[in-house]
């Protein structure tokens, strides 16, 4: 079985566009290319990759499809694209041409409007992504996981993936409201979760594993074995840790499961949800 990172980014580092990338962040405040990270994935035992946008534009999605062509471990690309253009369709079908586009997401964390994805304009290009066969990954915080779950049961046939575990607030130890809101999305098979951006989302210096696995234990018994999926959030982890330490958290936690629920979780239901 393929071993796959299901969410990792490259960038060009640029302090106008990347500004999300603050001074606290100054780990991260540079360039980062496939070449930084073969190295980690090597030592990690993960094959393949998936490369998710960090920039909201088309030059984001061409970038990332053009390092996966020069760069056969990356697997697909989960680009941008606007989803509310009057033009969408035909932006769809332009990146349909690319054999490693795997999807889309937006950074819907950052947006004032909460609810910007119920949007009569968003949901329409949310309701074109099957035609093309495109999956769609949800960045939220906590207090946006009550409009994801309409969104998704708005198109039960759309292939769904919560990225980071909508980011509980592990640092403050606060899981009850987090645990309520993704427990929902139970019943949504369409739906799938990341174990991804985990660390970063506790305290960066002092964080250890008791602090997080309360918080995988809520999404196991949420999405099951068969709809986790692993993901790194390599660069951006390495704000709190480093790569080896991302999958050494993850190995402890599943170390008591079968080998084919390992299987399933580190490349197995990737697979399967971005059809690699």
């Amino acid at each position: 079985m393929a071993r796959i990172d299901a969410h990792q980014h490259f960038w060009k580092f640029d302090p106008v566009r990347d500004a999300w990338i603050n001074e606290d962040m100054h780990l991260i405040r540079r360039d980062f290319m496939p070449e930084d990270l073969l190295p980690e994935l090597v030592a990690a035992g993960i094959s393949g990759t998936i490369a998710v946008q960090a920039d909201q534009s088309e030059n984001e999605t061409e970038f990332l499809l053009e390092l996966s062509r020069q760069n056969d471990f990356i697997k697909g690309v989960v680009g941008w694209v606007d989803l509310c253009s009057g033009g969408i369709e035909e932006r769809l079908q332009y990146f349909k041409q690319f054999e490693k586009i795997r999807g889309f997401r937006h950074v819907l964390q950052g947006e004032a409007d909460r609810a910007f994805m119920l949007t009569p304009a968003f949901l329409k290009g949310i309701s074109l992504l099957r035609k093309f066969g495109f999956t769609y990954d949800i960045l939220i915080y906590p207090d946006q996981l009550t409009y994801s779950l309409t969104l998704c049961r708005n198109f039960p046939d759309q292939p769904f993936i919560i990225d980071h575990l909508a980011k509980p607030y592990i640092k403050k130890g606060e899981i009850s409201d987090w645990k309520r809101d993704i427990s929902a999305f139970k019943s949504c098979d369409n739906v799938y979760c990341k174990v991804s951006g985990i660390i970063t989302e506790a305290n960066w210096e002092t964080w250890k594993a008791d602090d997080i696995f309360p918080y995988l234990d809520v999404v196991v018994e949420t999405f099951g074995v068969d709809r986790l999926v692993f993901g790194s959030d390599w660069p951006v982890c390495r704000v709190a840790g480093n790569y080896q330490r991302v999958k050494g958290l993850t190995d402890q936690y599943f170390s008591s499961f079968t080998a084919s629920e390992k299987d399933k979780f580190y490349g197995g239901n990737a697979t399967i949800f971005y059809k690699l």
